[in-house]
């Protein structure tokens, strides 16, 4: 049975009855609770919600945040936009972040689910508090491009969050912290924590593993987990895993923020829960599917520079079968009770 840390009321049923707006934004949220949730066997998160307090208004407030393009400056791209529900809120398919002017970015869009265990945003780890990371993607001019002032005029303009904004902070400002609070709330309550995998660990709904799976989790155990570690599936480190360095990006990972060139090449070891759903892999989105990413660590290591000393220089040696057990159990870590989560899905649709 998971452990709840509940710290605020249970909510009811939320709908956006703050102000007048556009009947077809008007969605009644599931009834589900709205509280901080540590599973049992996790450690606490690096974010608490004791000065953000969670609210039901804040958790609407920064849900119509995150899929508001007036965040950009061509008022035409969303959090939402390469953050996308069905595929963990990671990009599907796109190598790389689409920005505004059809511009594209430099690295990959990741998942976002269990971020107030982070304590590192950003695959280089250039912002180090939840609240400050969608700063990143709102100033980035390859993504929203825009500045933080005409955005908040905007806001401050816009009747209807007028009034969710007076109902989230009980004040008529406007302000960009408040802002960043309320996408935080939005973001840090999305949870996955009920997959194939969970419920095998919890005893719970007679959930057993294949005999591919079980050996998969083994050979997982033995092979990966030192930098994926469970209980999240990542260390949070920051690591060289051995990719060639891509010509035309000639990204220097960690040592973009850090200077140091012991850091070159090293990028935060990603969350493999609901992997199989976040397709392209790595920062740059290089590889397609999980076997192309199996290869790599088994006969593709290039980049020797700053290697990760848990990586051999000659791979993993995984046989055929092996990479096929591997991918059966990380098939097992997708959580579909987190993709077809209504309560982030986008209100306007």
């Amino acid at each position: 049975m998971n452990k709840i840390a509940i710290i605020v009321l249970l909510f009811g049923v939320v709908i956006f009855g703050a102000c007048k707006v556009d009947p077809k934004i008007i969605e009644p949220l599931p009834a589900n609770n709205l509280v901080e949730i540590i599973p049992e066997g996790w450690p606490q998160p690096k974010y608490t919600y004791s000065v953000n307090t969670i609210s039901e208004d804040k958790f609407v407030l920064g849900r119509a945040l995150f899929y508001e393009t007036m965040l950009s400056v061509t008022d035409s791209i969303s959090c939402g936009s390469c953050h996308q529900d069905f595929s963990a809120f990671s990009h599907s398919g796109h190598k790389v972040s689409h920005g505004i002017y059809d511009r594209l970015g430099k690295r990959n869009a990741p998942g976002i689910f269990n971020l107030t265990w982070h304590p590192y945003f950003m695959h280089d780890g250039g912002i180090n508090h939840i609240e400050l990371q969608p700063l990143g993607p709102i100033s980035n001019t390859l993504e929203m491009g825009a500045d933080i002032n005409p955005v908040m005029t905007k806001l401050q303009a816009s009747s209807k969050y007028q009034g969710m904004f007076k109902k989230a902070f009980g004040t008529d400002t406007i302000t960009s912290q408040n802002m960043l609070r309320a996408i935080t709330v939005f973001m840090g309550l999305m949870y996955s924590y009920n997959s194939k995998f969970d419920y095998y660990k919890r005893h719970e709904n007679n959930i057993d593993l294949t005999a591919s799976e079980l050996n998969g989790y083994n050979l997982f155990t033995a092979k990966c987990s030192g930098c994926h570690t469970e209980p999240l599936f990542s260390d949070f480190a920051f690591r060289n895993n051995g990719l060639s360095v891509d010509p035309f990006y000639q990204d220097s990972g960690r040592a973009h923020i850090t200077g140091m060139p012991q850091d070159r090449y090293k990028f935060k070891t990603p969350s493999l829960r609901n992997v199989a759903k976040t397709a392209p892999y790595m920062h740059d989105g290089r590889f397609n599917t999980l076997n192309e990413c199996l290869d790599h660590y088994t006969n593709g290591i290039t980049n020797l520079i700053n290697l990760d000393p848990l990586i051999p220089n000659s791979g993993l040696q995984l046989s055929a079968q092996e990479k096929l057990d591997i991918i059966a159990f990380l098939n097992t870590l997708t959580d579909y009770k987190y993709l077809g989560d209504r309560r982030f899905a986008n209100p306007n649709f």
